[in-house]
């Protein structure tokens, strides 16, 4: 898929959470809500850096160009270094290792350990990064005409905002882990929600998505998961801009509504 509904898809995913948390009892503060849905919004961008075309790797100029061609590269070697007998050659490594419910954990795992070690520095840094990356899928229209300082202006501004709510006694800081030190450790959750939305919307495409790797299938350990190819669309056609965005931003609605006990 393309960014805007991988991003759509990312926020509606945390919105899903919350609803689901509000009807065990367990009520997402707000200031949660809207944050993890932003943070799953921009990460929902994040396995696409392995290609040098995508919206995560122009996000942040010459760094994440950068970056993008390290991670190319190193899922590339991945690739090659475990292949299955029955895995294609290949050069790149555009939706190989980054795609992988691997790297979800992973990602989400060290960024959980970056905000509890890193403190308030490390908290910014993140949200800072993913409000970026959240502007850029969701308001991809106005983004693209703008320049990117301003981009990047209004993603530090929301997350330095966002930062000092959550600090505010009862706004979410200590959200789901409650001891002393454990402020932030749940920020690693929308991150692995987001990249495993991602992945899941990439295995609907014809493509389909790696997301299982290690676990072989077959002569296969990089088994392109998906639906049967009749059900398979191509990114950026008709299926996903007006099927799947409209439905996106439907159940992103109804689990806000749900997750904020509105209904």
């Amino acid at each position: 898929m393309m960014g805007p509904a991988h991003s759509l898809s990312g926020a509606a995913a945390w919105l899903g959470v919350g609803a689901l948390a509000t009807g065990m009892g367990h009520t997402m503060p707000w200031p949660v809500l809207v944050t993890g849905a932003l943070i799953c919004a921009g990460a929902a961008l994040a396995p696409d850096l392995d290609h040098k075309s995508a919206t995560i790797s122009r996000a942040f100029g010459p760094i994440s160009r950068g970056l993008c061609e390290i991670i190319d590269r190193l899922s590339a070697a991945v690739y090659k270094a475990t292949r299955g007998k029955g895995d294609p050659r290949r050069n790149g490594g555009h939706r190989t290792l980054t795609h992988t419910w691997v790297w979800a954990v992973l990602i989400g795992a060290g960024s959980s350990a970056a905000a509890v070690i890193g403190g308030r520095w490390a908290v910014l840094a993140l949200l800072f990064i993913h409000m970026v990356l959240a502007v850029e899928g969701l308001l991809w229209r106005q983004a693209r005409v703008s320049s990117d300082v301003l981009v990047w202006l209004l993603g530090a501004a929301g997350a330095w905002i966002l930062a000092g709510i959550l600090d505010e006694p009862g706004n979410g800081a200590g959200w789901l882990f409650t001891q002393p030190g454990q402020e932030y450790l749940w920020l690693g959750l929308p991150i692995i929600l987001g990249a495993l939305v991602h992945d899941i919307g990439d295995a609907l495409t014809v493509s389909g998505c790696p997301i299982l790797w290690p676990i072989p299938i077959g002569r296969r350990r990089w088994y392109p998961v998906g639906p049967p190819k009749a059900m398979r669309f191509k990114a950026g056609s008709w299926v996903e801009i007006k099927v799947l965005m409209p439905a996106f931003m439907l159940l992103g609605g109804i689990g806000g509504v749900a997750a904020l006990n509105l209904v």
